[in-house]
């Protein structure tokens, strides 16, 4: 098992991203949590992993913080909720706003989000309301970026890059279309695009 990876950010293209561990590449799937929290392409970035085996690929997911490892774990084990389900929710809500959303039965926040339907809100409030006193004891601890080598924009266009984001995220193209054209992209980069579109679909 693969517990943490330190190197080099080679790219970064939500959700996916790359780290340069002693030349070898590791493509990694994150939450936008993450990548909020991520340095400049080039400079040094340490993230926690999930290892998903399965019969037709590995997969493997990056965490900025321990809190984010383990809820992403937790959630994974809920019946109806595979890898792609519990990146998206925890890209649109954080460790703190879902654990309130649990503790307060507030399914409305939860069926929000792609893929969410009220049956898989209700399995969600009801299988993890015994598992969060155990994640307000871990510590948020995210990797300390160091000074490298210079950004490498992957693409021009931020809006486009963060539409496409949301996509992968699950939601449809026209909805992630709407959610991104109603901002204002000046002087911001597609994380906080993306971060300013899910707040406003969380509304």
């Amino acid at each position: 098992m693969i517990g943490f990876l330190r190197g080099k950010l080679a790219a970064k293209m939500p959700p996916w991203l790359t780290v340069d561990v002693q030349g070898v590449g590791y493509e990694l799937e994150a939450p936008m949590t993450t990548f909020y929290l991520l340095p400049a392409v080039g400079e040094e970035v340490t993230l926690y992993t999930h290892l998903v085996v399965r019969e037709d690929a590995h997969a493997l997911f990056g965490f900025a913080t321990l809190a984010d490892r383990v809820l992403f774990r937790a959630l994974i084990k809920v019946n109806g909720v595979g890898p792609k389900l519990a990146l998206t929710l925890l890209s649109g809500l954080s460790a703190e706003a879902f654990q309130q959303c649990i503790q307060n039965n507030d399914m409305q926040v939860l069926v929000r989000l792609p893929g969410v339907g009220k049956k898989t809100a209700e399995r969600l409030v009801i299988e993890m309301r015994d598992r969060l006193p155990s994640l307000g004891d871990v510590a948020a601890t995210a990797g300390s970026p160091v000074a490298g080598s210079s950004p490498v924009p992957l693409m021009v266009n931020p809006k486009q890059e963060a539409i496409s984001a949301l996509c992968s995220l699950g939601y449809k193209p026209p909805d992630a279309s709407r959610m991104v054209q109603a901002l204002d992209a000046s002087n911001k980069s597609c994380e906080d695009l993306i971060r300013l579109a899910l707040q406003g679909a969380a509304r």
